[in-house]
């Protein structure tokens, strides 16, 4: 090969070498993960709603029993969710939603679910709405069978999940009304649950 062509073949991958350069640069960079270091020890991620809102499963729901001190379990139909966090998130909204007599709910008026986040260990976070403690009745019964109406409800209906942890408008929160401990996921509590199975079905209808 002469000198002169094997200068004008080296000019030619030097120029397509500088054009690819020149076109990655332009490419938009996706954004990487942070390390593990760097993220917040109670996530939140958006809750999503069920993939597949025509199947249900039978979930035991929690309501507060006829004595007023224990929450008593209740079958109800709730959609199915085609992941964890679906399916946790089906429950949750499930479990605070309105209720006709003689059913009785634990849950403050007008608490909804802002996110859930559910961790490679089994420990669910729940952000809740400012509601569950701005309408709280206050006492430690009442705030026991509020806290334990959400920890009982995924704990026991989702083996995948060990403990629940309840946030405040995204942010950890030590107590919803003075009485009981939020500072770190709680795990299922069934002795303030009455015995016995659950009560039939109620069905989907609030």
């Amino acid at each position: 090969m002469s000198r002169t062509r094997l200068l004008a073949t080296a000019g030619v991958v030097v120029a397509v070498g500088l054009l690819a350069w020149l076109l990655f640069a332009r490419l938009p960079r996706g954004t990487a993960r942070p390390p593990a270091s760097a993220q917040p020890a109670a996530p939140a991620v958006a809750a999503t709603a069920p993939a597949d809102e025509g199947r249900t499963i039978t979930a035991r729901l929690f309501y507060v029993a006829d004595d007023g001190l224990h929450l008593r379990a209740v079958a109800r139909e709730v959609p199915f969710g085609a992941t964890p966090v679906d399916q946790a998130t089906a429950l949750v909204n499930a479990q605070l939603a309105a209720v006709q007599p003689p059913l009785v709910s634990a849950i403050p008026t007008g608490t909804t679910l802002q996110a859930l986040y559910i961790t490679d260990k089994g420990d669910a976070y729940v952000d809740l709405s400012p509601q569950v403690s701005q309408n709280h009745p206050g006492g430690t019964t009442a705030e026991l069978l509020t806290v334990y109406t959400i920890v009982d409800t995924l704990t026991v209906n989702m083996p995948a999940i060990s403990a629940v942890q309840i946030l405040l408008n995204g942010q950890e929160v030590d107590t919803l009304a003075g009485h009981v401990d939020l500072r770190r996921p709680l795990q299922k509590d069934l002795t303030i649950v009455q015995t016995g199975p659950p009560a039939a079905p109620t069905g989907k209808g609030h």
